[in-house]
């Protein structure tokens, strides 16, 4: 159990959280959410020792070992892998190098032996001998093959490190795993994975995600934070969602029914108070009126966007023609043969762990690029419209946000691109930060304004969710749903892809699958079943 008692946090005048008061208690995996600033990672940084509040208290059930994901991908650089995972078992992985130690000595005294007998004890009562292979099939599971497992983290590439820092987190049962952003990175057959691990999992989980469907797979309750407190929900994702909106309609209603009689009251009385035959019965009105209070309803600090793609053009019945597509990035074929048509109504999930494939693929439709071989041809009546994984490059000049949008917009009027900037959060002042001091987050949301101005019936979106809050994905989600013209776009959200794909292809080392079907469908469908199997048995083998 890990609880918060009366926990501020005030950072200069601005109080992030204002005497919170909330339990976790084993068996129970808890989503923490809320709008972006809200405070979700700085309370689990509170919880997890990492910063200290204004006030207030953290108390841990006595002996019970709390595990956190790492957020420092070159922190375990000059150690090895297998060892970085232990590492997640401090005193564990404390004993093994006393023991070490210990044995390496030349002189090696009785007392030497005492103290070696004692650390064997706790060694083996804190299942130590199983330490090497536990880490490891965590790794396997992950994905991090048993070939990985003695280089050196400095070795790996950005996704393995997270994918090892993950399995440090989960290494040795701990009693309270507190987990922030854990899918950000993740190939689809490691989130799957995760979700096993953690429905699984006996002990408290607490975890900050912005993957809706991850939320609603491992969550047993939500803890949303709104306006500096902290409200607790039974249920996943979804039915926090629907008991929020299902308690504002009846406080609204009820409200309703209360300004009805408040006003039913006020006309008796106004009718009544000079007659004296009825005096009395209007005083028993005032009384009563005195007595009715409104509930307060305080609108959510969450904000979302309005995400409308409208496309200028009809689109044609000819979109687009692939024929034999590949191309070569540093020495390696990332696209072998690709060859594919597109419809007019076709709305397509790139999917797979060959991330790299998809970004050429869609660099080469969007003209950034040239193929090596083969050729694409886009139909006459086609505007496109692309948004990069990568869009550093887009926000290194000093100009502000209107100005960086105008080349982009048909009408050049200030007043017209400051519209679509306040459909997508940059009302004011906000509209006049130079674009090189833009967050991720604000980054993404300039980027699609950028698209919805220029009118496109063709999109192309490399991970268009990464750094956005719920609210924003959700505005996406649902814009993308609504769009009338074509997409092509990879996601890491379960949920984005399968409520707006009706396609999906996946660049595989064997050749392109392309199927006319929903994500879900994808997944259960056959081709999947033997990617599994063939994992499966790589796992098995690598144990």
């Amino acid at each position: 159990m890990i609880q918060a008692s009366n926990v501020t946090l005030r950072i200069g005048k601005r109080a992030l959280f204002e005497d919170v008061n909330i339990k976790f208690t084993e068996g129970n995996c808890y989503g923490l959410i809320g709008a972006n600033g809200a405070g979700k990672s700085t309370f689990l940084k509170i919880l997890s020792g990492q910063l200290e509040p204004t006030k207030g208290d953290i108390i841990i059930t006595p002996g019970q070992r709390l595990s956190f994901l790492q957020q420092d991908h070159f922190k375990y650089d000059t150690y090895d892998v297998i060892n970085t995972v232990i590492m997640g078992n401090q005193r564990l992985y404390e004993i093994m190098k006393e023991k070490d130690a210990i044995y390496a000595k030349e002189d090696f005294t009785e007392e030497d032996g005492m103290k070696a007998s004692e650390l064997e004890a706790e060694f083996a009562g804190m299942n130590g001998w199983e330490a090497e292979s536990d880490a490891a099939s965590l790794l396997n599971g992950l994905g991090i093959d048993t070939e990985f497992h003695t280089k050196q983290m400095s070795e790996l590439n950005g996704s393995q490190k997270v994918k090892v820092l993950l399995a440090q987190a989960l290494f040795g049962n701990p009693d309270i795993l507190l987990l922030d952003e854990p899918t950000n990175h993740l190939d689809l057959e490691a989130i799957r994975w995760l979700e096993e691990f953690l429905i699984n999992f006996d002990n408290t989980v607490i975890v900050v995600s912005h993957d809706r469907y991850f939320l609603n797979k491992v969550c047993t309750q939500i803890a949303d934070i709104d306006y500096a407190k902290i409200q607790l929900y039974a249920g996943n994702y979804d039915f926090w969602y629907e008991s929020s909106q299902l308690m504002i309609r009846q406080m609204k209603e009820a409200n309703k029914k209360k300004e009805e009689k408040i006003k039913e009251l006020q006309e008796f009385i106004q009718r009544f108070s000079a007659n004296a035959s009825k005096s009395k019965q209007a005083t028993s009105r005032k009384r009563a009126l005195e007595k009715i209070e409104l509930d307060e309803i305080r609108p959510s600090s969450r904000k979302y966007p309005y995400i409308d793609f409208r496309p200028n053009r009809e689109i044609g019945n000819e979109v687009l023609t692939v024929k034999n597509l590949s191309k070569t990035i540093d020495g390696v074929k990332v696209l072998d043969n690709i060859s594919f048509i597109l419809n007019r109504e076709d709305k397509v999930a790139f999917i797979g762990a060959n991330t790299l494939a998809t970004t050429t693929l869609f660099k080469i439709l969007s003209g950034e690029l040239e193929p090596d071989e083969g050729e694409y041809k886009w139909g006459v009546t086609i505007t496109k419209s692309y948004f990069p994984k990568d869009n550093t490059k887009e926000f290194s000049g000093d100009e502000i946000i209107v100005d960086w949008l105008m080349p982009y917009s048909p009408e050049k009027d200030v007043t017209y691109v400051r519209g679509f900037l306040g459909r997508m959060l940059f009302a004011g002042e906000e509209g006049v930060k130079q674009v090189k001091v833009l967050s991720g987050g604000e980054r993404v949301r300039v980027m699609l304004s950028k698209m919805m101005i220029m009118g496109a019936n063709v999109l192309i979106l490399d991970e268009p969710t990464n750094h956005l809050d719920m609210e924003s994905i959700t505005a996406l989600n649902n814009g993308l749903i609504k769009f009338p013209g074509v997409v092509l776009f990879t996601s890491q959200d379960h949920q984005f892809i399968q409520t707006i794909a009706n396609r999906i292809m996946e660049i595989t080392p064997g050749g392109l699958i392309d199927k006319v079907t929903t994500y879900d469908e994808y997944l259960d469908s056959d081709i999947m079943a033997r990617k599994r199997q063939v994992l499966q048995v790589n796992r098995e083998e690598n144990d």
